[in-house]
C-alpha cells in the first residue's frame, strides 16, 4: 500500500509521474510480473522493476519524458543479454517487458480507490493498456492476466488487494513478530487470543484485525479455502490441541503448530486416541517453520515465512 500512497501524495501535490510496471517476464529476468516503480517530477523514485543498469536506464527515460510537453504510454522490451537489439545491459538471461504510464491529477480517483481498497482489506483488479490505467471492482481468477499482440495492442490485469490471509491463533510475542513479517510480505493478518487485556495483543500494531475469542469456536472465525493460512501458537499445550482439533478436518492452504518435538509428539498421541487419523495429522506442519535453529520471535517469524512462501511458490511454479 505504501507504493500507491506515495503515488497519491505526489498527484495531490499536482505533480506528474511515471508508473513503470513489469507486465511480462521470462527466464531469469530480475523483474517479475507486477514489479512497479514510480518516477515523479521532483525526482522522487520508489519501487523497483529489477534493478541494475537496466533500471537506471528506464528511470532516466522516464525522467526525460517528464520534462517534455507530452508523455506517451508505451511498452519497452528488455532482453538481458549484451550487445543485442532491446538489450538491457544486463547478462542474467531472460527478458521482461515494462509498461510506462504517465499519471497526473486526473488519475487521483483511480489511485485513491486503490489505496482505499488496500486499507479496508478489499480486492479489485488493476487494468493497464495503451489507453488506460484503471481500477475495476471485478476480480480476476489469477494473480495476473495479460496479452501482448503488439506495441499498440496489449493489456495487463493484476489482482490488487489481499489474496491471502494469515490467521495467527495466539497473540503473544511470537505472534507480534509473525504479524510484522507477514504484513511486509503482503498478507492480510488476523490475530486471535482467548485472553482479555493481553498486552502483546493490544500493542500489536501490525495485524489488520485482532480479536479475543473462545477457542472452542475458533473454526467460526477462520474461513476455509486456498487463500487461508493458519499458524497456531497459543500459550499452552491444551489450547494448541483444542484449536487444532477444531480445525484439522477443515480445508486450508496451510496449518502449522508452534512447539517442541516432544510437545507435538504428546499432542499427536492424544489426538490419535481421540479418533483423528495419522493421515489427518500428516498434513499439519509441525513444528511450524523451516528448520533453521530459530530461537527469537523474529527468527521464528522468518522460519515460518520461509516455509509458507516455499509452499505457495512451489504451487505457483
Amino acid at each position: 500500500m505504501i507504493f500507491w500512497q506515495h503515488i497519491l501524495d505526489k498527484l495531490q501535490d499536482n505533480q506528474k509521474l511515471y508508473v513503470l510496471t513489469v507486465i511480462e517476464n521470462f527466464g531469469s529476468s530480475p523483474g517479475r510480473k507486477g514489479f512497479k516503480m514510480l518516477v515523479a517530477q521532483d525526482g522522487f523514485i520508489f519501487g523497483s522493476v529489477g534493478g541494475g543498469v537496466m533500471e537506471f536506464a528506464l528511470v532516466t527515460k522516464a525522467k526525460e519524458l517528464l520534462q517534455e510537453k507530452n508523455q506517451p504510454t508505451f511498452i519497452k522490451k528488455q532482453i538481458h543479454k549484451r550487445n543485442i537489439k532491446d538489450g538491457s545491459g544486463m547478462i542474467c538471461s531472460g527478458e521482461q517487458t515494462v509498461a510506462f504510464h504517465c499519471l497526473d491529477s486526473g488519475n487521483i480517483p483511480v489511485i485513491a480507490s486503490i489505496v482505499s481498497c488496500l486499507k479496508n482489506g478489499e480486492k479489485g483488479t488493476l487494468r493497464l493498456s495503451p489507453d488506460s490505467f484503471d481500477f475495476l471492482n471485478k476480480l480476476s481468477g489469477n494473480q495476473f492476466e495479460y496479452q501482448i499482440n503488439s506495441e499498440l495492442d496489449w493489456f495487463f490485469e493484476e489482482h490488487i488487494g489481499f489474496r491471502e490471509t494469515l490467521y495467527i491463533v495466539g497473540g503473544g510475542h511470537v505472534g507480534v513478530a509473525v504479524s510484522e513479517t507477514f504484513v511486509n510480505l503482503g498478507f492480510y493478518v488476523v490475530v486471535f487470543d482467548n485472553r482479555e487485556n493481553l498486552n502483546t495483543l493490544e500493542n500489536n500494531n501490525f495485524a489488520h484485525q485482532k480479536s479475543v475469542v473462545n477457542y472452542k469456536n475458533i473454526a467460526d472465525y477462520i474461513p476455509q479455502g486456498n487463500s487461508s493460512y493458519v499458524a497456531i501458537m497459543t500459550n499452552k499445550y491444551t489450547d494448541d490441541k483444542l484449536v487444532l482439533s477444531q480445525l484439522i478436518r477443515n480445508k486450508y492452504k496451510f496449518i502449522g503448530v508452534l512447539g517442541s518435538v516432544a510437545k507435538l509428539e504428546t499432542m499427536w498421541k492424544a489426538l490419535l486416541k481421540e479418533g483423528y487419523t495419522q493421515e489427518e495429522l500428516d498434513v499439519i506442519y509441525a513444528p511450524i517453520g523451516l528448520s533453521i535453529k530459530s530461537q527469537t520471535p523474529e527468527e521464528i517469524a522468518v522460519s515460518i515465512a520461509a516455509q509458507i512462501i516455499q509452499i505457495r511458490n512451489l504451487e505457483r511454479g
